[in-house]
C-alpha cells in the first residue's frame, strides 16, 4: 500500500516514524551508567522535581493552613540533615482526630443552624479532605458542665432508688444529642465515640446529689449496669459506643456541676468485677479506657493497671491536657506498652495566657506531643461554643469551641484549635502509623506519619522562635530544604522513593535481617 498523496510506501513511513519516536525515548532516558546498584538493589535517583505539597499556618492567622507552592526535592544523603525521617522505624498506628459532641455543641447545632447550615458544617468537620476529616467524638453519660441544666439518665425523687435501673432513659438526649450524631454518623460511617459519665445519678451516691460526692460500695454494680445500659440503648439508637470510660476527672469534685470522686481501688473493683466482665460479653467490643484525667498523676492509672484482675479489661488511658505534661503518657506506655492512648479533652479559651492566639501551643504541646508520646487519637473538648462561650452551667466561663456558632446569626467562625487540627486530621489519616523522625532543638519540633492508602508520608514541623528557620529534611532518597517563617505550623507530605529491587538480586541473607520479635522501634521516635 502507498501513500497516495507522495506516492511513500506506507510501510516505510510507518518504519520512520518508529525510528524517530525510538530515538526520541532513547535521548530521554539516562545512561545505564547513572544507575547505581549496591547489594543486588538498583537505587533510582528520583527526578529532578519530585514535589513536596506544603500547608503553612502562622501565629498572626495572615496565613491559616493556605497551599504553599510544591517544593522541588532531589536525591540526597542525612549528613547534614535537620530532620531525618526513616519510615522503617514503626510506632503507634492512628485512630484519628475530632472534637466533643457536648450537649452545648447538640444544642447549638440543632437550635441556631437551620438544616443546610448544619449540614454543611458537619460536612466540613467530618467530612473527607479537603474537609476537615475529623473520625472521634466524645459524648457525655448525662450532664456535664457544657449542658443546659443537670442531669443524668435514671433521675428520682429524693429518697427514691432504682437497683433493676427500670426507669432508665435517654428522653433528654432525644431533641438535639442523639440527632446530632446520627447525623454526623451520615456524614462518616467510620466515626469512633468515646463516652463518659460526670457523675452517678444522685441516689447513688454519698452526697445524694449530682455535685460532689462519691459512689456509695453498695450501687457498685448498679453504676456498671448503669454504663453497660447507656451502650446499648445507644446502640438500639444506631450509635455505636467505640470506647468507655469510667468517670470523667475521677480525682476532681466540682463545686458548680456535675462530679463524683472516684479513688483508683474503686475503679479497679468496678471495671475487675462488673463493667469488665459484663461489656466483654458484647459484640462489636466496646473498649474500657482508664483514667481520663489530667497528666499531673500517672499514678492513678498506674495503680488501676497494677491490679491484675482489673488491668486484662483496660484497653487503653485517657488523659486530659489542663496540668502535668504529656511525657505522663510516655511513661505510662513504658510500663503497659500493650495498653493504648488517648487524649479525650483538652479546651482552648479566651484567657490571657492565650492573648497571642492558642495555634502553636495546641499544634505543639497538645497534638505534636501528644502523638509522639504514643497517642493514637486526639478529642478536643466542644466541637462548638457560642460567642457567649456557651451555653454552659458553671464550670469554664471562658471555654472555646473548635468553632463559634453566632447564636443570632448562626455565622461559623473557626478558632485557632480548628488550624491546629487541621494540619493533622486533614493528612493522617486513620491508619496510618507514625514513624521516627530526629528530634530538633528547643524551638524546632516535629512529628511525622506514613498513611497506609498510598503510603504518602506526611510531615508537621512547628518553628515557634521569632525569626525564620531554614530547615533540611532527608527522608531516604528525597531531600529539600525549606525556610518556616516565624512561629508557624508547617504540614510536609511526599511520596516516599524507594530503592527498587531488580528482578535477579538475591534476597538478603539471615545475617543482615532482624531476628524474630524485634520491636519496630523503641522511644519516643
Amino acid at each position: 500500500m502507498r501513500d497516495e498523496r507522495t506516492g511513500v510506501p506506507g510501510w516505510l513511513a510507518l518504519a520512520s516514524f518508529a525510528l524517530i519516536t525510538l530515538l526520541a525515548w532513547l535521548a530521554l532516558v539516562p545512561p545505564r551508567a547513572h544507575f547505581a546498584v549496591e547489594g543486588g538493589v538498583i537505587l533510582v535517583p528520583p527526578p529532578p522535581e519530585a514535589a513536596v505539597r506544603l500547608w503553612l499556618s502562622t501565629a498572626d492567622r495572615r496565613l491559616r493552613l493556605a497551599r504553599q507552592p510544591d517544593i522541588e526535592a532531589g536525591a540526597g544523603e542525612p549528613s547534614s540533615a535537620d530532620v531525618v525521617v526513616d519510615i522503617d522505624r514503626k510506632y503507634q498506628s492512628i485512630v484519628g482526630f475530632g472534637a466533643a459532641l457536648t450537649d452545648s455543641s447538640a444544642w447549638l447545632l440543632q437550635n441556631r443552624l437551620n438544616a443546610p447550615q448544619r449540614a454543611a458544617l458537619l460536612r466540613e468537620l467530618f467530612g473527607p479532605p479537603p474537609g476537615l476529616n475529623f473520625n472521634m467524638t466524645r459524648l457525655t453519660i448525662g450532664a456535664s458542665d457544657f449542658s443546659l441544666q443537670p442531669y443524668t439518665l435514671d433521675d428520682l425523687p429524693a429518697g427514691d432508688t432504682d437497683p433493676q435501673l427500670l426507669h432508665f432513659n435517654v428522653a433528654a438526649n432525644l431533641q438535639d444529642v442523639i440527632p446530632s450524631v446520627r447525623e454526623t454518623l451520615s456524614v462518616n460511617p467510620q466515626l469512633r465515640i468515646i463516652a463518659s459519665p460526670w457523675s452517678a445519678p444522685a441516689w447513688m451516691k454519698t452526697s445524694a446529689n449530682l455535685i460532689g460526692g462519691g459512689l456509695l460500695e453498695q450501687f457498685e454494680s448498679t453504676y456498671a449496669d448503669y454504663l453497660v445500659k447507656y451502650v446499648d440503648t445507644y446502640r438500639s439508637y444506631g450509635i455505636p459506643i467505640f470506647a468507655l470510660t469510667l468517670q470523667n476527672e475521677p480525682a476532681f469534685v466540682p463545686l458548680t456541676y456535675p462530679g463524683m470522686e472516684l479513688p483508683p481501688a474503686t475503679r479497679a473493683r468496678i471495671i475487675a468485677q462488673y463493667l469488665g466482665p459484663a461489656l466483654a460479653q458484647r459484640s462489636p467490643k466496646t473498649l474500657i479506657l482508664g483514667w481520663d484525667h489530667n497528666w499531673d498523676q500517672p499514678d492513678q492509672p498506674l495503680g488501676v493497671l497494677g491490679d491484675l484482675d482489673a488491668e486484662r479489661y483496660v484497653d487503653g488511658i485517657a488523659w486530659h491536657c489542663y496540668s502535668g505534661s504529656p511525657y505522663a503518657q510516655g511513661q505510662v506506655h513504658r510500663a503497659f506498652p500493650a495498653k493504648d492512648t488517648y487524649i479525650t479533652e483538652c479546651s482552648g479559651g479566651d484567657w490571657e495566657s492565650a492573648r497571642n492566639g492558642e495555634l502553636l501551643w495546641f499544634t505543639r504541646d497538645l497534638l505534636l506531643v501528644g502523638l509522639r508520646q504514643w497517642a493514637r487519637g486526639i478529642v478536643y473538648w466542644n466541637l462548638a461554643l457560642d460567642e457567649q462561650h456557651g451555653p454552659h452551667l458553671g464550670g469554664c466561663d471562658l471555654c472555646k469551641g473548635v468553632v463559634t456558632i453566632d447564636s443570632r446569626t448562626g455565622e461559623v467562625s473557626r478558632n485557632d484549635e480548628y488550624y491546629a487540627f487541621a494540619h493533622f486530621s486533614r493528612f493522617v489519616l486513620p491508619g496510618a502509623v507514625r514513624v521516627r523522625s530526629s528530634d530538633t532543638d528547643k524551638g524546632l519540633a516535629n512529628v511525622a506519619f506514613q498513611n497506609a492508602a498510598g503510603g504518602s508520608v506526611v510531615l508537621v514541623m512547628v518553628n515557634s522562635e521569632a525569626q525564620p528557620r531554614r530547615v533540611t529534611v532527608v527522608q531516604e532518597q528525597t531531600r529539600f530544604h525549606y525556610t518556616l517563617p516565624a512561629q508557624s505550623v508547617a504540614t510536609f507530605e511526599w511520596k516516599p522513593r524507594r530503592p527498587e529491587r531488580s528482578a535477579n538480586a538475591a534476597p538478603a541473607s539471615p545475617a543482615s535481617a532482624a531476628p524474630a520479635g524485634t520491636p519496630p522501634g523503641g522511644g519516643a521516635g
